[in-house]
């Protein structure tokens, strides 16, 4: 069992920057590729980025490619997302999830994850 819980969401303007973070507790946090997904009102939750067990893999969505950036440190057993040059369509719940596998492989979809946090609110005004 893996205990995940988000911060860092908010209200900020389009141009503007946040850091998502989320903090892992329970198993061994180094077992686990991590992704953060977000999901807007309507709408279908949709991948953002992953990285794989050990930090040396990561994949971003085409949507924020160069502008997010995915990061993690084992020994806080902590995972991040900086966004940057924010846009009204980032606008949506943000949730870390956690995959129980150590291969090199980074999954996109919402079913390959086993544990969720419970999302944090990120609003990006025009």
């Amino acid at each position: 069992q893996v205990q995940l819980v988000e911060s860092g969401g908010g209200l900020v303007q389009a141009g503007g920057s946040l850091r998502l973070s989320c903090a892992a507790s329970g198993r061994t946090f180094s077992s686990y590729a991590m992704g953060w997904f977000r999901q807007a009102p309507g709408k279908e939750r949709e991948f953002v980025a992953a990285i794989n067990w050990n930090g040396g893999s990561t994949r971003h969505a085409d949507s924020v490619k160069g502008r997010f950036t995915i990061s993690r440190d084992n020994a806080k057993s902590m995972v991040y997302l900086q966004m940057n040059s924010l846009k009204p369509e980032d606008t949506a719940g943000y949730y870390c999830a956690a995959d129980p596998n150590t291969s090199q492989r980074l999954n996109v979809y919402p079913s390959s994850y086993d544990y969720w946090g419970q999302g944090t609110q990120v609003t990006v005004s025009s």
